[in-house]
């Protein structure tokens, strides 16, 4: 079990906004610019309803733990003060905070999400177990989310821009990656639903398979004795046309060998007796 210090040491209190200073390890990266202004409407109209959390950072400011888009829209409408809950509590368990605050929330972006999750396991050395049981999912759900980690930054950003989930995220994993940027291209372009998407995706993998799939010989024992037939009537046809051919069949254990000999030049004998062929 991952050991954190206690959050009971807090207090209310009202701060100024520029006393305030973001957390850059905080997960969120993106901030949308009309859900913003949305925020600041709100706010304008009704104030902050729900408190920043933030911790002293030791020379009379603040580090922010959550809160970020309320700060944003407090500076913005130039508030003096903004309501906050104050963590006295070390950086490592404000960073973990910060992290399960802004994972619980639905408005981060799916790969905001697993990299706050990604963070948890691999810098706070957290198990997948604890991370699963904090955040109220199955450990096959997490470990979903984490897959999508490996799509490339250009195609994640184009997936936000296009607020795409997380299974079209996860669905695009299933191509190759020298094709997943034009597969991308079709789905946004075609506005696809999931279920769309995982047709599209299975239809593009059916046809890598057919390109694929080797021509293969059949080898019953039919065919092998439709082969012999016919490579013995060409010897036959052959040597009807005054050509001194063999044919030759060694049955081996795992194989069957066929040889027709050619003679380069006629014999004597064959030469006094000239063939005459007749066309029908």
């Amino acid at each position: 079990m991952t050991k954190f210090l206690s959050k009971d040491s807090i207090r209310f209190t009202l701060v100024k906004p520029c006393d305030i200073e973001p957390d850059a390890n905080q997960p969120r990266k993106y901030f949308d610019d009309y859900e913003l202004s949305l925020l600041t409407d709100s706010i304008k109209q009704n104030g902050i309803i729900q408190p920043l959390s933030i911790r002293p950072n030791g020379d009379g400011k603040y580090i922010l733990i959550a809160g970020e888009r309320r700060l944003r829209a407090a500076i913005s409408l130039g508030l003096k003060k903004v309501p906050c809950i104050i963590h006295r509590t070390d950086e490592l368990t404000a960073a973990y905070y910060s992290i399960i605050e802004n994972l619980q929330r639905s408005d981060l972006t799916v790969f905001e999400e697993a990299e706050g999750i990604n963070r948890l396991i691999k810098e706070y050395g957290m198990p997948y177990s604890e991370v699963a049981e904090q955040l109220g999912i199955a450990q096959s759900t997490l470990s979903n989310k984490l897959r999508i980690l490996r799509l490339e930054a250009p195609l994640r950003e184009r997936i936000v821009s296009a607020r795409l989930s997380e299974r079209h995220a996860r669905a695009l994993l299933r191509l190759p990656k020298e094709k997943q940027s034009d597969a991308l291209d079709k789905i946004i372009a075609e506005a696809f639903t999931i279920r769309e998407c995982e047709k599209y995706i299975d239809s593009l993998l059916s046809e890598n398979k057919k390109e694929e799939q080797p021509i293969k010989l059949k080898s019953s024992i039919g065919d092998i004795r439709i082969f012999s037939n016919s490579l013995s009537r060409l010897v036959d046809t052959m040597i009807s046309c005054g050509i001194n051919a063999k044919q030759e069949k060694i049955d081996g254990k795992d194989y069957i060998e066929y040889r027709v000999k050619i003679r380069k030049t006629p014999s004597s004998e064959e030469i006094k007796t000239p063939v005459q062929l007749t066309i029908c």
